[in-house]
C-alpha cells in the first residue's frame, strides 16, 4: 500500500539527485510543453562534475548494497513502487505536460511502471548447479557488475527508466539515469522519491544536454551502460563504451510489420491494429509501422481501417477523450513534416489524411493513411514514429515475408489470423526479437525484449534481461 510518507514537498522545482540529495546547478535550462509550446520549468544543465559525484557516490554505495540479499533489495524497490504511487497525481500532470500524453495514455503508462517494479521483484536469479558429482561441484552464479547507466528517450520517461533500473539494482548494481532534454522532469521526480526509499548512492538522476550522455559513456568507473534511443545514436553509445570495453545494451529503433493473413476476422483485427499503430501517436519502438495485408481483403480492410482511424480523437493534456495526443518535440515533429513532404512528391496515394496547415499552438498532426506505396518509399523504408502509417497489398506468402523481412531493423513484428497454428507458424519466420499472433506491442516483466539487426542487443526484462545487469561467474570445487 502507499503511504504519505513518501509525498513529495512539490512537483514545481526539479535539482538532480545525487547521493540521496537534492544538488543544486548553477546553470539550468527549460523543456518545451508540446500541447502548447510553452516553456516548462527550469531543470538542471548536469556539468563534469557533478558526473563524478554521481559515480563516486554509486560507486561508494556498491559494496553494502551488493552484499544485501535479493530479498532485501526487492523490498526497498517494493517500497519504491509505493512511494510512487503515493505520488502518482503528481506524475501523471507531469507526464502530460513533458510528453503531451492524454489522460488515457498517462495513466497506462502509470499503471505499467509499478507493474514493471512489482513483477520484476518476483524474479529469482538463483545459483545454478552445472554439476555435483562425487569428485566436483560446479555452480553457475550471477554477480552485479557495480555502477550501471540507463540512458531513456522522450516516449516513455517513465516507463523506461523503470525497467532499467529495476533489473539493475535488483541485481545489485548502483544505477545513474539519465533522461532525455526533452523529457527530464519525471525521472527527476523518481530521483527524488528513490531518495526517500533506498540507502544512499544506490539511485542517482541527472539531467542535461546532449553532451551529459557522453559524459557517462566515457566515464572509468561506470560498468555497463543500457541505452535506449535511435540507431545512430546506439552506435556512438557502443563505440563509446569500447573504449573503456564496459558492458553495453542497445534496444533501438524498429520499423514493425504486420501481415494480415487472408482469414483474418477484420471486426475484431481493424481496431486493434490501427489501435497499435497509432498508439501515443505512433511514438512507441513497437508500434506497428507497416501493414501487410492480403490482396483478397485489402479494399474492405482498408476501408475499415481508414473508417476507424478517423473517429480517433486528437486532444491535449486535459482532455480525457482524447486518442491522439501532440508529437513530443519539434525535432521530431519537423522530420514527420518532412516525411509528409515526400507523399506528393512521389504521389503516394493518400486514404485518410487532412491538411497540416494550422494556426494552432502544439506539435499536433493528424493520423495519415497510405495506400499501397512502392516498398522502396520513404514511408516504408524509414521508422515514422509519429502518426503516418502505410498499407500495402501481398499475395504470396514467400514474398510477404521477404519483403517485411527486408529492413536492417528487426524488433517486432506480428501476424494476424483465424487459424492461429497457421498464424504462429509465419510469425516465427519474422526477423525480429518480438513476434505476436493476433496482438502487438505486448511486453511484459516476466519476459526478455529486444531487438535484431539495427535494432538492438541484448535484452530488457525478464530473468535475462537480469542476467544482463550481472557478469557469470563459475564456481569449481574439487572435492
Amino acid at each position: 500500500m502507499a503511504t504519505s510518507t513518501y509525498k513529495l514537498a512539490n512537483f514545481e522545482t526539479f535539482q538532480n539527485t545525487i547521493n540521496n540529495t537534492l544538488t543544486p546547478i548553477p546553470r539550468t535550462r527549460r523543456g518545451i510543453n508540446p500541447n502548447t509550446e510553452t516553456e516548462l520549468p527550469e531543470v538542471p544543465i548536469s556539468a563534469q562534475e557533478d558526473v563524478d559525484n554521481a559515480v563516486a557516490a554509486a560507486q561508494a554505495a556498491f559494496p553494502s548494497w551488493s552484499n544485501l540479499s535479493q530479498d532485501e533489495r526487492a523490498e526497498y524497490l517494493s517500497k519504491f513502487a509505493d512511494a510512487i504511487d503515493a505520488n502518482q497525481a503528481g506524475f501523471a500532470k507531469l507526464l502530460g505536460e513533458e510528453c503531451g500524453k492524454p489522460p488515457q495514455g498517462v495513466g497506462i503508462e502509470l499503471f505499467l511502471v509499478t507493474h514493471q517494479i512489482r513483477e520484476t521483484v518476483k524474479i529469482k536469479l538463483g545459483e545454478e548447479v552445472v554439476e555435483d558429482s562425487a569428485e566436483r561441484s560446479i555452480v553457475q552464479r550471477y554477480v552485479p557488475m557495480g555502477v550501471g547507466v540507463g540512458i531513456v528517450p522522450w516516449n516513455f520517461p517513465m516507463l523506461l527508466a523503470t525497467i532499467k533500473l529495476t533489473s539493475a539494482l535488483l541485481a545489485g548494481n548502483t544505477f545513474i539515469l539519465k533522461p532525455s532534454p526533452f523529457s527530464p522532469y519525471t525521472a527527476l521526480k523518481l530521483g527524488e522519491v528513490g531518495a526517500q526509499v533506498f540507502p544512499k548512492g544506490v539511485l542517482n538522476v541527472l539531467s542535461g544536454e546532449e553532451d551529459l550522455g557522453p559524459m557517462l559513456t566515457a566515464h572509468p568507473g561506470v560498468a555497463k551502460v543500457s541505452f535506449t534511443g535511435s540507431i545512430a545514436t546506439g552506435k556512438k553509445v557502443m563505440q563509446a563504451c569500447a573504449a573503456t570495453l564496459k558492458r553495453v545494451s542497445l534496444e533501438l529503433g524498429g520499423n514493425d510489420a504486420a501481415i494480415i493473413l487472408p482469414d483474418a476476422d477484420l471486426a475484431v483485427t481493424v481496431p486493434k491494429v490501427a489501435t497499435l499503430s497509432f498508439f501515443h501517436t505512433g511514438q512507441l519502438c513497437v508500434a506497428i509501422k507497416r501493414i501487410y495485408v492480403h490482396s483478397s481483403i485489402y479494399d474492405a480492410f482498408l476501408a475499415a481501417f481508414t473508417s476507424f482511424v478517423s473517429t480517433l480523437k486528437i486532444g491535449n493534456a486535459s482532455d480525457p477523450e482524447a486518442t491522439l495526443g501532440p508529437i513530443q518535440n519539434k525535432m521530431q515533429y519537423e522530420k514527420l513534416l518532412d516525411m509528409h513532404s515526400e507523399i506528393s512528391k512521389q504521389g503516394l496515394k493518400v486514404a485518410l489524411g487532412a491538411d497540416l496547415s494550422t494556426d494552432k499552438k502544439g506539435f499536433f498532426l493528424p493520423p495519415t493513411v497510405i495506400d499501397n506505396p512502392p516498398d522502396d518509399a520513404r514511408i516504408v523504408t524509414e521508422e515514422q514514429f509519429g502518426p503516418i502509417i502505410p498499407l500495402l497489398k501481398w499475395t504470396d506468402e514467400e514474398d510477404v515475408l521477404r519483403r517485411a523481412n527486408d529492413s536492417l531493423m528487426g524488433l517486432g513484428g506480428s501476424v494476424w489470423g483465424k487459424d492461429v497454428k497457421n498464424a504462429e507458424r509465419v510469425s516465427r519466420r519474422l526477423e525480429a526479437g518480438i513476434v505476436w499472433v493476433n496482438s502487438h506491442a505486448e511486453t511484459g516483466p516476466q519476459v526478455a525484449w529486444g531487438g535484431h539487426k539495427n535494432s538492438g542487443m541484448g535484452v530488457e526484462s525478464g530473468l535475462e534481461g537480469l542476467k544482463g545487469w550481472c557478469n557469470a561467474q563459475a564456481v569449481w570445487v574439487s572435492k
